[in-house]
Protein backbone atom coordinates (compact mmCIF):
# COMPACT_ATOMS: atom_id res chain seq x y z
CA UNK A 1 0.00 0.00 0.00
CA UNK A 2 1.68 3.73 -1.13
CA UNK A 3 2.72 5.87 1.96
CA UNK A 4 0.63 8.57 3.00
CA UNK A 5 -3.01 9.17 4.32
CA UNK A 6 -4.85 6.21 2.81
CA UNK A 7 -8.95 6.83 3.22
CA UNK A 8 -11.76 3.86 2.48
CA UNK A 9 -13.35 4.00 -0.74
CA UNK A 10 -16.79 4.81 -0.71
CA UNK A 11 -19.66 4.37 -3.54
CA UNK A 12 -19.00 8.32 -5.13
CA UNK A 13 -15.39 7.54 -4.80
CA UNK A 14 -15.56 4.29 -6.81
CA UNK A 15 -17.80 5.94 -9.20
CA UNK A 16 -15.90 8.61 -9.63
CA UNK A 17 -12.74 6.66 -10.21
CA UNK A 18 -14.48 4.54 -12.85
CA UNK A 19 -15.25 7.56 -14.81
CA UNK A 20 -12.30 9.66 -14.88
CA UNK A 21 -10.77 6.00 -16.00
CA UNK A 22 -13.14 6.22 -18.81
CA UNK A 23 -12.36 9.87 -19.73
CA UNK A 24 -10.22 11.69 -22.67
CA UNK A 25 -9.53 14.16 -20.46
CA UNK A 26 -6.73 12.69 -18.26
CA UNK A 27 -3.86 11.40 -19.45
CA UNK A 28 -3.04 7.50 -20.08
CA UNK A 29 -0.93 7.00 -16.66
CA UNK A 30 -4.01 8.59 -14.54
CA UNK A 31 -6.26 7.18 -16.77
CA UNK A 32 -4.69 3.44 -15.94
CA UNK A 33 -4.59 4.89 -12.18
CA UNK A 34 -8.04 5.29 -11.35
CA UNK A 35 -8.75 2.27 -13.13
CA UNK A 36 -6.44 -0.07 -10.78
CA UNK A 37 -8.12 2.56 -7.50
CA UNK A 38 -11.35 1.88 -8.66
CA UNK A 39 -11.33 -1.30 -7.21
CA UNK A 40 -9.55 -1.18 -4.33
CA UNK A 41 -11.04 -0.78 -1.08
CA UNK A 42 -8.94 2.04 -0.18
CA UNK A 43 -7.20 4.71 -2.21
CA UNK A 44 -4.24 7.11 -1.30
CA UNK A 45 -4.98 10.78 -1.29
CA UNK A 46 -2.45 11.73 -3.00
CA UNK A 47 -3.64 9.67 -5.98
CA UNK A 48 -7.21 10.62 -5.79
CA UNK A 49 -6.05 14.42 -5.38
CA UNK A 50 -3.99 14.15 -8.84
CA UNK A 51 -6.66 12.59 -10.73
CA UNK A 52 -9.36 15.27 -8.75
CA UNK A 53 -7.09 17.86 -10.04
CA UNK A 54 -6.37 16.58 -13.82
CA UNK A 55 -10.10 16.06 -14.42
CA UNK A 56 -12.19 18.67 -15.70
CA UNK A 57 -14.05 21.41 -13.48
CA UNK A 58 -17.10 20.83 -15.37
CA UNK A 59 -17.04 16.93 -14.92
CA UNK A 60 -15.39 16.23 -11.49
CA UNK A 61 -17.88 16.41 -8.44
CA UNK A 62 -16.38 18.85 -5.32
CA UNK A 63 -13.44 17.09 -3.53
CA UNK A 64 -15.43 17.64 -0.63
CA UNK A 65 -18.28 15.46 -1.79
CA UNK A 66 -15.74 12.92 -2.63
CA UNK A 67 -14.34 12.71 0.72
CA UNK A 68 -17.33 12.88 2.40
CA UNK A 69 -18.23 9.75 4.75
CA UNK A 70 -14.74 8.31 3.70
CA UNK A 71 -12.88 6.95 6.80
CA UNK A 72 -9.07 6.96 7.07
CA UNK A 73 -7.05 3.92 6.68
CA UNK A 74 -4.32 3.52 9.33
CA UNK A 75 -1.85 0.65 8.49
CA UNK A 76 -0.06 -0.96 11.88
CA UNK A 77 4.05 -0.20 12.02
CA UNK A 78 6.03 -2.83 11.54
CA UNK A 79 7.70 -4.16 14.66
CA UNK A 80 10.98 -3.40 15.13
CA UNK A 81 13.55 -6.01 15.04
CA UNK A 82 15.42 -6.34 18.02
CA UNK A 83 19.43 -6.27 17.11
CA UNK A 84 21.78 -9.37 17.53
CA UNK A 85 23.40 -7.58 20.63
CA UNK A 86 20.44 -6.95 22.53
CA UNK A 87 18.98 -10.65 21.13
CA UNK A 88 22.24 -11.96 22.64
CA UNK A 89 22.04 -10.37 25.82
CA UNK A 90 18.26 -11.58 26.62
CA UNK A 91 19.38 -14.79 25.66
CA UNK A 92 21.74 -14.87 28.79
CA UNK A 93 19.64 -13.06 31.14
CA UNK A 94 17.14 -15.35 30.32
CA UNK A 95 19.57 -18.50 30.77
CA UNK A 96 20.98 -17.20 34.34
CA UNK A 97 17.37 -16.82 35.21
CA UNK A 98 17.19 -20.70 34.26
CA UNK A 99 20.16 -21.36 35.97
CA UNK A 100 18.66 -19.91 39.31
CA UNK A 101 15.43 -21.47 39.00
CA UNK A 102 17.62 -24.81 38.71
CA UNK A 103 19.55 -23.89 41.76
CA UNK A 104 16.45 -23.23 44.09
CA UNK A 105 14.77 -26.25 42.92
CA UNK A 106 17.59 -28.13 43.32
CA UNK A 107 18.69 -26.73 46.56
CA UNK A 108 17.21 -29.31 49.09
CA UNK A 109 17.74 -32.46 46.97
CA UNK A 110 21.56 -31.53 47.04
CA UNK A 111 22.51 -29.20 49.22
CA UNK A 112 25.95 -27.78 48.86
CA UNK A 113 28.87 -29.29 50.89
CA UNK A 114 30.36 -26.30 53.87
CA UNK A 115 33.31 -28.05 54.07
CA UNK A 116 35.22 -25.23 55.85
CA UNK A 117 39.29 -25.04 54.99
CA UNK A 118 41.94 -25.27 57.70
CA UNK A 119 43.91 -22.39 56.51
CA UNK A 120 40.44 -20.11 55.47
CA UNK A 121 42.86 -16.60 55.68
CA UNK A 122 46.28 -15.32 55.53
CA UNK A 123 45.78 -14.58 58.78
CA UNK A 124 45.50 -18.22 59.46
CA UNK A 125 48.11 -19.14 57.82
CA UNK A 126 50.54 -16.65 59.31
CA UNK A 127 49.85 -17.69 62.21
CA UNK A 128 50.40 -21.36 61.91
CA UNK A 129 53.35 -21.02 60.17
CA UNK A 130 54.77 -18.69 63.46
CA UNK A 131 53.36 -21.30 65.90
CA UNK A 132 55.29 -24.04 63.93
CA UNK A 133 58.19 -22.36 64.01
CA UNK A 134 57.90 -21.27 67.65
CA UNK A 135 57.57 -25.22 68.20
CA UNK A 136 60.46 -26.18 66.32
CA UNK A 137 62.63 -23.37 68.18
CA UNK A 138 61.64 -24.44 71.41
CA UNK A 139 61.85 -28.12 70.75
CA UNK A 140 65.60 -27.47 69.25
CA UNK A 141 66.68 -25.57 72.40
CA UNK A 142 65.07 -27.99 75.11
CA UNK A 143 66.61 -30.85 73.36
CA UNK A 144 70.17 -28.69 73.11
CA UNK A 145 70.01 -27.96 76.51
CA UNK A 146 69.69 -31.44 77.72
CA UNK A 147 72.10 -32.79 75.94
CA UNK A 148 74.26 -30.10 76.97
CA UNK A 149 73.50 -30.93 80.78
CA UNK A 150 74.27 -35.00 79.86
CA UNK A 151 77.08 -35.24 77.67
CA UNK A 152 79.14 -32.35 79.59
CA UNK A 153 79.04 -29.37 76.39
CA UNK A 154 79.97 -32.19 73.29
CA UNK A 155 79.05 -29.14 70.50
CA UNK A 156 78.32 -32.21 68.25
CA UNK A 157 76.06 -34.19 70.78
CA UNK A 158 74.44 -30.70 71.60
CA UNK A 159 73.68 -29.70 67.94
CA UNK A 160 72.30 -33.48 67.40
CA UNK A 161 70.17 -33.28 70.94
CA UNK A 162 68.85 -29.97 69.08
CA UNK A 163 68.32 -31.36 65.68
CA UNK A 164 66.31 -34.69 68.12
CA UNK A 165 64.27 -31.56 69.97
CA UNK A 166 63.26 -29.72 66.54
CA UNK A 167 62.04 -33.16 65.26
CA UNK A 168 60.26 -33.64 68.39
CA UNK A 169 58.41 -30.55 67.75
CA UNK A 170 57.47 -31.16 64.27
CA UNK A 171 55.89 -34.38 65.71
CA UNK A 172 54.18 -32.77 68.18
CA UNK A 173 52.42 -30.30 65.69
CA UNK A 174 51.57 -32.63 63.43
CA UNK A 175 49.23 -34.69 65.78
CA UNK A 176 47.83 -31.39 67.24
CA UNK A 177 47.41 -30.17 63.51
CA UNK A 178 45.72 -33.61 63.16
CA UNK A 179 43.17 -33.68 65.94
CA UNK A 180 42.16 -30.21 65.15
CA UNK A 181 41.36 -30.76 61.40
CA UNK A 182 39.25 -34.17 63.22
CA UNK A 183 37.47 -32.33 65.75
CA UNK A 184 36.70 -29.47 62.72
CA UNK A 185 35.03 -32.17 60.86
CA UNK A 186 33.68 -33.86 63.40
CA UNK A 187 31.72 -30.62 64.74
CA UNK A 188 30.94 -29.52 61.12
CA UNK A 189 29.10 -32.92 60.53
CA UNK A 190 27.14 -33.29 63.96
CA UNK A 191 25.33 -29.93 62.96
CA UNK A 192 21.67 -30.82 62.06
CA UNK A 193 20.74 -28.76 58.09
CA UNK A 194 17.82 -26.98 58.66
CA UNK A 195 14.75 -28.14 56.65
CA UNK A 196 12.87 -26.22 54.30
CA UNK A 197 9.14 -25.80 55.53
CA UNK A 198 6.16 -28.02 53.64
Amino acid sequence: MASGLVVAATDPLRSFLSSSAASQDLPADLRDLASSLASESAVPYRSLRDIWCAASPDARPPLRHLLEGTDFVLTSPKPREKSDELKARLDKFREMQERREYADLVRDVAPAEDNPEPFSSYKDQIGFGLHVVLIMFTGYLVGFLAFRALFNNSPVMNAAGGILGLVGGMLMETVLFIIRSSSKELAASSVPRPKKAQ
